[in-house]
């Protein structure tokens, strides 16, 4: 059993093995910073900005935010669903038919909440 899982495992050492060499010699032998006045300045498109530099965003796009990562998470559920449709049988349907209704009931709440809209 464990010997399925063992080339899932070996990507993930090589992986994070990877990340770690690339953080340390970015680390090491990347530029230091020298901050100055003007570094530390926020740029945009090589005009000075207007307003303030920390300005919150809006809950708003936060919002919008998640509900694009939550629907965008049931398309990669639902593609190897239908890749094995054939091979999981009636359980595989009625599985997958519970899952897009429970997202079809969120899709409703947030849609009567008003999330879906952008300006009220």
């Amino acid at each position: 059993m464990i010997s399925s899982y063992l080339p899932m495992f070996i990507m993930f050492i090589a992986a994070a093995g990877l990340a770690g060499v690339f953080f340390t010699l970015a680390t090491v032998l990347g530029p230091k910073k020298n901050l100055t006045p003007e570094k530390i300045q926020p740029f945009e498109c090589g005009s000075e900005t207007a307003g303030g530099n920390h300005v919150k965003l809006s809950v708003k796009f936060y919002l919008t935010a998640i509900l694009f990562v939550v629907f965008d998470i049931e398309a990669v559920f639902v593609y190897p669903w239908a890749v094995q449709f054939k091979s999981l049988g009636w359980f595989g349907l009625w599985t997958m038919t519970t899952f897009l209704l429970v997202i079809v009931v969120a899709l409703v709440y947030v849609w009567r909440k008003g999330a879906l809209e952008w300006e009220k």
